[in-house]
């Protein structure tokens, strides 16, 4: 019998889902245990966070709202907040820096919780998970593109670990970035007073240990304090 020598012909996958408008987007309801990003009109699905990824951006959190405190700035730290990047476009940084006016406005608006294209977070940070192209060069053009200050990609693959930090800086066309090694300290640039170890973003402690050491410390203090009034001495004077 013979046999054909036709090549077969490669089946197309054709993509059928929905195209969606801005709007569309901001009140869509999919699956409730999935988050959606927007990338040219169609849904991304955000994967799964492993317990690294999330140690990470809580002890990010945690680092930056102590930060924002003890300098007494009018900015939140927040994560799951969307920052549109483009007409068709939507991310969901793993961590926002942004005005508490322009969260404000975000909340007010209905659907979901993004900043519009034309307001300015002042830091956003993605750590690498699988699609390690999206996020350095896709959503780095993006967030560019956005005019967003800083962007910190955060890079804990074994063998490729450092914190790449992405900074408008003026006189310069578009973005300039800086890598941060292990053994390093990082240093933003719109808060230059921010120093964190690499190691300890790469490799953070639990945000719940923390909070332990520091209620310890506070205990402590206040025991001392109670101890130097029992001795007639003001501890505000010490």
């Amino acid at each position: 019998m013979s046999q054909s020598v036709v090549p077969g012909v490669a089946e197309t996958k054709l993509d059928t889902s929905p195209t969606l408008t801005f709007e569309e987007y901001r009140v869509y309801q999919g699956e409730s245990d999935v988050k959606y990003e927007l990338y040219k009109g169609k849904l991304i699905a955000m994967p799964t966070a492993t317990v690294l990824h999330i140690k990470i951006c809580e002890y990010l959190v945690y680092q930056l709202q102590r930060y924002l405190a003890e300098h007494n700035l009018d900015l939140v730290v927040k994560t799951g907040l969307g920052v549109r990047t483009d007409e068709d476009k939507s991310r969901i940084p793993d961590v926002v820096v942004c005005t508490k006016s322009l969260l404000e406005q975000a909340a007010a608006r209905p659907g979901a919780g993004i900043i519009e294209f034309d307001e300015k977070p002042l830091l956003v940070v993605e750590v690498v998970s699988e699609n390690r192209r999206e996020d350095y060069v896709i959503k780095r053009g993006e967030y560019e593109l956005a005019n967003v200050p800083e962007y910190c990609i955060v890079d804990p693959k074994a063998g490729k670990q450092k914190i790449r930090l992405f900074a408008l800086i003026e006189g310069e066309d578009g973005y300039t970035y800086t890598d941060f090694l292990p053994g390093e300290e990082i240093v933003s640039v719109v808060f230059p007073d921010l120093v964190l170890s690499v190691d300890e973003i790469l490799n953070p402690p639990l945000v719940e240990e923390l909070i332990k050491a520091e209620q310890a410390q506070l205990q402590k203090a206040e025991r001392l304090a109670a101890r130097l009034r029992e001795l007639g001495v003001d501890p505000d004077a010490v």
